[in-house]
């Protein structure tokens, strides 16, 4: 049996959840179940009464607000560990379509793809104005640089995840899951494509951030991060250089007016190109260090997604209680709640 949960992180979506959970498919062709796992994220307007009465199958409870890049994280290890063949995350404030999940899905089904990101056509989505429209195609640009891949639409939160690329992923920023995800994913070759969807306006502001110039920097800041995760020995490599270069052009100057027998009053010039040649030195370095530190993580990403096909293993084992059961031969389970 194919399993497809769909989760939905939530911060004080009473009012908005209800339509979105109606709205979601309850067959899809390839999927033999369908479940919808609720993430509230510290909410205190009920969100979690509201998706329990409209027919959640699972609920995680964070005890306080902790951010969408945390809820997108609780939600996957949910999911997995509820049995999600594949994983579909949605926006609550019924953004996206909902019967676009079947299109969605379709490339994981046919083993096309590990990750789908929904394109919501920014360049021509009547919900965008001009200026957003420009920050999107420009910041899609450079998460395809960082990624290596050819994503079109990098911050769509419509996406489908297979259950063997979910266990890949670890969410490692506290700002946004979107593009920290696309940059891990392609870093680790997974196949990653995207499939045009439908839009609805949006219904309130974001509550991911308050200003346009907040989320340019806190994305910027993540991209960074993600990308010198990845790549520290060629981005401390690149650093280090460019202070080396800047070191040197103070010392040169020393040594012309050295040369011209007036070196006496431009000492500083010696002391200040130095000091950065040695910092640029020490950076160097540090990106070796790093560059170790990164191949570690590397075989910690290894051991975890290797414990978790343990735990898939042990799972799908028939239990000795029970001769012959097994997870797709039990009967769908009820409603759990999680705190965290």
């Amino acid at each position: 049996m194919t399993k497809l949960i769909i989760q939905i992180p939530c911060f004080n979506e009473a009012e908005t959840l209800p339509e979105t959970l109606v709205a979601l498919p309850r067959r899809i062709d390839g999927i033999d179940q369908i479940e919808v796992l609720v993430i509230d994220d510290g909410s205190h307007d009920g969100t979690a009464e509201v998706a329990r009465r409209f027919g959640a199958h699972h609920i995680v409870r964070h005890r306080r607000n902790r951010g969408l890049a945390a809820a997108f994280q609780s939600g996957l290890d949910a999911a997995l560990a509820a049995g999600a063949d594949i994983i579909v995350n949605t926006d609550a404030d019924g953004q996206y379509e909902g019967a676009d999940i079947a299109r969605l899905v379709a490339p994981v089904i046919a083993h096309q793809a590990d990750i789908v990101i929904g394109d919501r056509g920014v360049a021509n989505n009547a919900h965008f104005g001009p200026f957003k429209r420009l920050l999107q195609h420009a910041g899609s640009s450079v998460v395809r640089r960082l990624s290596r891949t050819d994503v079109t639409d990098a911050v769509s939160g419509f996406r489908a995840i297979s259950r063997a690329a979910a266990q890949r992923i670890t969410i490692t920023t506290e700002f946004s899951y979107t593009t920290d995800m696309l940059i891990q994913a392609g870093r680790k070759r997974l196949k990653i494509v995207s499939v045009p969807i439908r839009t609805h306006a949006a219904v309130r502001p974001s509550r991911l951030f308050t200003s346009i110039p907040q989320f340019i920097t806190r994305q910027l800041m993540t991209m960074a991060r993600a990308y010198a995760t990845y790549n520290p020995l060629r981005t401390f490599a690149l650093i280090g250089t460019t202070l080396a270069v800047i070191g040197l052009l103070p010392i040169l100057r020393f040594l012309y007016f050295w040369a011209t027998g007036d070196g006496d009053g431009h000492v500083q010039s010696l002391v200040l190109g130095g000091s950065l040649l040695v910092l640029g030195v020490v950076t160097g370095l540090l990106g070796v260090l790093a560059d170790q530190i990164g191949t570690n993580r590397k075989l910690l990403e290894e051991a975890l997604f290797a414990l978790r096909r343990l735990e898939d293993e042990r799972a799908a084992a028939p239990r000795d209680d029970l001769p012959g059961d097994s997870p797709a031969a039990s009967p769908a389970r009820p409603l759990r709640i999680l705190k965290r």
